[in-house]
């Protein structure tokens, strides 16, 4: 798949959305949502990214990592996603977020809502864990660690996915930006040749 969608000479917001990206520690999430952020703004559409890192530290600062924790995050996240979305603007979700139930909230009330799982292999994760967290959680030092010894719902019906260990990054923004358009959030003009 090439990423001629993110050359496109301009895309026009037909309705605020959530595009909400899930899946494993170190999968992807941010680099993809943070590619799709400056598409956005070359484009001039009006666009917030919410990373599940920031939001811990600014909107979150607090919690711990009990589920109860992590469903009051997501929450959070979801109701800051669902102000933006109402006001016609593209909120880009980068979290774990590892429990269906919570992302199914999110989902109903929100509404214009695009669940992206960032579909990525345990062992890749893994491999690319700058923060060495897997690592950590493996030797006993990070407990409840989503992956290794707390559990990751992966989606049932996504509306897209984005398989990282076959895709480049901006090939997994261009299919959620197509995917984006199909659904009616989006209206593409590509770039002329």
């Amino acid at each position: 798949m090439s990423h001629s969608v993110l050359e496109a000479q301009s895309v026009k917001l037909l309705k605020g959305v959530t595009i909400w990206f899930t899946g494993l520690p170190s999968s992807g999430k941010s680099t993809i949502a943070n590619i799709l952020g400056r598409a956005f703004r070359k484009w001039g559409v009006k666009s917030e990214i919410l990373d599940g890192d920031v939001v811990r530290t600014n909107l979150s600062k607090g919690l711990g990592f009990s589920k109860e924790d992590r469903d009051i995050n997501i929450k959070r996240i979801g109701f800051v996603c669902h102000l933006l979305t109402r006001n016609d603007v593209v909120a880009i979700a980068a979290a774990i977020s590892p429990y269906r139930e919570i992302r199914d909230f999110n989902r109903r009330m929100i509404g214009n809502f695009m669940e992206v799982y960032v579909q990525t292999s345990l062992e890749e994760c893994e491999k690319r864990d700058v923060k060495g967290l897997y690592q950590k959680a493996r030797s006993g030092a990070i407990k409840g660690f989503t992956g290794v010894d707390d559990p990751y719902e992966t989606p049932l019906a996504p509306e897209a996915v984005c398989e990282t260990e076959k895709e480049t990054p901006e090939e997994s923004a261009s299919k959620v930006i197509a995917r984006m358009e199909e659904l009616g959030y989006l209206q593409i003009q590509e770039a002329a040749v």
